[in-house]
């Protein structure tokens, strides 16, 4: 049975993914790769590939300590077809539970997964101290923020035509 936490977070990241989802799909083969005419712009292909690697590295890796391999810097130059990432974002969404599960009965299982994925002081210490809660609510933040650039993405494309 589900607590009133994993409850939330199930539902809104649910949201967040089927708003992804309703992005991608509008903007097509055509458009998805394409970056707007702005300074360090993303694409909205590369933008839900970042989220997925997101929900991995945080939620799998950290939280159920999967070890899932992550090139971050590669996320940002992903491409490929809109139902390529679609069913991406798909298998993220059916991974979550269980990882959401991981982190509401058992905690943190992997501290360590920073020393095969980044390092820096500032970020080690952070996963020596971060809470299951905190891991949950950073991919939230992290994921609906994206939905915003997603969308914005797609308006000036749209909108250039």
């Amino acid at each position: 049975m589900q607590n009133e936490l994993e409850q939330a977070f199930l539902a809104k990241s649910a949201e967040c993914f089927e708003q992804m989802t309703q992005v991608l799909e509008t903007m097509g083969d055509d458009l998805v790769n394409v970056r707007p005419d702005l300074p360090g712009a993303n694409s909205c292909y590369a933008i839900a590939f970042h989220c997925v690697g997101v929900v991995d590295y945080w939620l799998g890796s950290f939280v159920a300590g999967a070890r899932i391999p992550r090139d971050r810097d590669a996320e940002f130059t992903a491409s490929g077809t809109v139902a390529d990432i679609v069913e991406r974002l798909a298998d993220a969404a059916e991974r979550l539970p269980a990882w959401v599960r991981i982190a509401v009965t058992d905690g943190v299982l992997d501290r360590d997964v920073a020393d095969h994925v980044t390092s820096g002081t500032t970020r080690t210490e952070l996963l020596a101290t971060a809470t299951p809660e905190w891991a949950l609510l950073h991919v939230l933040q992290d994921i609906a923020q994206h939905v915003g650039h997603m969308e914005i993405t797609r308006d000036l494309l749209l909108a250039s035509r």
